[in-house]
């Protein structure tokens, strides 16, 4: 049986005040989701200085290793910016550099966290302290790889991704979100595909389906970055779109299907998803393993077949 690898560790869920409103221990519910499952899991190193000081100010990440991030600023994050999910956010942006690394080598990889689209170079907002992507394109460079792509399918623009990497023209951002949405200043992607409110599945998936396949041969990257954020979906509490159940998952084979059919690498990471139960989020999330884990599955007997 072919295994997908998946990137986790015990440290993304860190415990946070009772009445915080971030879906913290969806993490954990998501990996005992995964276990028993067609699944290689790998640990997630802790992000190196040298990693973050490529995306990331150098006085702002002095400020969050040492608890120094002022009151106005904690609030745009959405959370306390403490040692403790400092430490954190570097498991997870240590998680999708590693997640790089195994999808070089495989083909196909995902972190089990990720997605942290809205941290800018010195400053964290909407929950998002350090940008992983943003980071793991910098590392990849580092592997020998030049082009890279992130399709970003998170309902939320991926604005600090495309700041981050707006000089850069060896990286090509895609952002396939909600018009009428966080942040309401948006950023410029190599390519926006803004969606309107109450977006279903079929609109979504023609949408995709009419850009991704041609973005792909004009780009030809030599990797990509998969953003599969589930607050798409249309009971999440932050998102706007009207995705099902199986609209997440025939979202997350199209993008899966469009760049392994086509050689390249795939790196996946988890993204947003806000729902106030945690169980049923977690298997939203669960949703793009799965996908992954068929690619293998249904590529492995086309091979036996052809014996």
């Amino acid at each position: 049986m072919t295994l997908l690898d998946v990137v986790h560790h015990d440290g993304y869920t860190i415990a946070l005040p009772p009445t915080h409103p971030f879906p913290m221990r969806k993490f954990a519910e998501l990996r005992a989701l995964l276990d028993g499952g067609p699944y290689r899991f790998h640990a997630a190193p802790e992000a190196t200085r040298a990693q973050l000081e490529a995306v990331h100010d150098a006085a702002y990440l002095d400020a969050l290793a040492g608890n120094g991030v002022g009151e106005r600023e904690q609030r745009r994050s959405g959370f306390a910016l403490t040692p403790e999910i400092f430490a954190r956010c570097r498991l997870e942006t240590g998680g999708t550099c590693r997640t790089v690394e195994l999808a070089l080598a495989a083909g196909l990889a995902c972190n089990a966290a990720g997605g942290t689209h809205h941290a800018h170079r010195d400053f964290a907002s909407g929950y998002c302290l350090l940008n992983d992507l943003a980071v793991a394109v910098h590392h990849a460079r580092t592997l020998g790889v030049r082009r890279v792509m992130i399709v970003d399918c998170d309902v939320h623009q991926g604005d600090g991704t495309a700041r981050l990497l707006a000089d850069d023209p060896d990286a090509f951002t895609v952002s396939v979100h909600c018009a009428e949405n966080f942040p309401a200043r948006k950023a410029a992607s190599d390519r926006d595909i803004a969606l309107p409110s109450g977006t279903g599945d079929d609109a979504y998936l023609q949408a995709l389906e009419s850009e991704l396949p041609a973005l792909l041969d004009r780009v030809r990257p030599e990797l990509v970055l998969y953003d599969a954020g589930v607050d798409v979906h249309a009971d999440d509490r932050l998102g706007h779109l009207r995705l099902g159940d199986d609209g997440l998952s025939r979202r997350d084979a199209c993008v899966i299907g469009a760049v392994r059919g086509r050689g390249i690498p795939l790196a996946g990471v988890i993204g947003g998803g806000y729902d106030r139960d945690v169980l049923l989020l977690a298997a939203r999330h669960a949703r793009l393993f799965r996908a992954a884990a068929d690619y293998l599955a249904a590529g492995a007997g086309a091979k036996a077949g052809a014996m």
